[in-house]
């Protein structure tokens, strides 16, 4: 599946903006304000987004609700419902564009858009391009019992398990060896 730049850019913003919600009350709020929002939008080079507001916050969180509906799709029908919704309610217009010093690439979000419209319309596209391409399965959560972070399996042979191998995927690889060795050692 070739990935392109900007969409390779909307999915990182994607995955980064669900793993922002808090998993539980002793979690805290991964976007707790509008400078925090603002920060969001910065990291990811959005473009396009003029002075944000409470209401802008508001809104993005619930976008981020949806898009983790997304990801706890059970199959590409179920997906395919969840986006058609976001991007349909955020007036997707599709344009080329080659701002920044980037290449032609399409930006689907209407000129004037809110930053939440802007990531519905974006991200929510970036995401179609995977159910559309088969590959539903690749939007995942981690498997580590302690964690739920959400990442997309970019992997050659659709086999990641862990948001990051190093920290999750090693906890767990380091916690199976240790009871292996006990379990030896009787």
């Amino acid at each position: 599946m070739l990935i392109t730049h900007d969409t390779r850019c909307a999915l990182d913003a994607v995955v980064d903006l669900v793993n922002t919600a808090p998993e539980d009350d002793a979690t805290p709020e991964g976007l707790p304000d509008v400078p925090a929002l603002a920060d969001f939008v910065r990291r990811h080079e959005i473009s396009d987004v003029g002075v944000l507001s409470e209401f802008d916050l508001s809104a993005v969180r619930k976008i981020r609700g949806r898009f983790a509906g997304i990801f706890a799709a059970p199959d590409a029908r179920a997906a395919a419902v969840l986006i058609n919704e976001l991007v349909a309610a955020a007036g997707t217009t599709p344009r080329l564009t080659d701002h920044d010093g980037y290449d032609w690439h399409v930006h689907y979000f209407a000129p004037g858009a809110s930053v939440a419209d802007h990531l519905a319309a974006d991200c929510g596209m970036a995401l179609a391009f995977f159910v559309v391409a088969g590959e539903q399965e690749r939007l995942r959560r981690c498997e580590a019992p302690d964690c739920r972070r959400a990442f997309v399996d970019l992997s050659r042979n659709r086999s990641r398990r862990y948001c990051d191998s190093r920290t999750c995927g090693n906890r767990l690889h380091v916690a199976a060896y240790r009871a292996r060795r006990k379990e030896a050692a009787g």
